[in-house]
């Protein structure tokens, strides 16, 4: 996302609602991609590792060296990096509709929060 949160501000209510869920279902479906391909990529380490030969420290460092892991791993990284500045937006538009008293329905974190945080807020 490339709003400002001058931009952001300018935008009425239903507008700047709009804009929270349109950035939090981003962020969601990227997660779920970055996470089905980091799954995707640790089955694929375990299946090279038990169809190797060798012992386990071999097999394990076979595993490790290879270059298409490698780039794979390259590439769920750069999914996080970019799901990290998705999460930087989510979090700008929840803190402006915070500000401007609107209720999204949520505390304005893109994780939700744990047990031990409500308990600080209220204090």
């Amino acid at each position: 996302m490339t709003v400002s949160a001058e931009a952001l501000w300018a935008l009425s209510e239903v507008a700047l609602l709009a804009t929270y869920h349109d950035v939090r279902r981003q962020f969601v479906e990227r997660k779920f991609a970055r996470d089905t391909e980091r799954a995707r990529l640790e089955w694929l380490k375990a299946k090279a590792f038990t169809n190797s030969t060798g012992g386990v420290t071999e097999r394990r460092n076979a595993v490790e060296a290879s270059e298409e892991f490698g780039r794979k791993g390259h590439q769920v990284r750069e999914m996080t990096r970019d799901l990290e500045l998705l999460e930087t937006d989510v979090d700008l538009v929840a803190m402006i509709v915070h500000l401007r008293g609107i209720s999204a329905g949520r505390d304005g974190k893109a994780h939700g929060t744990r047990d031990g945080d409500d308990a600080e807020q209220a204090a």
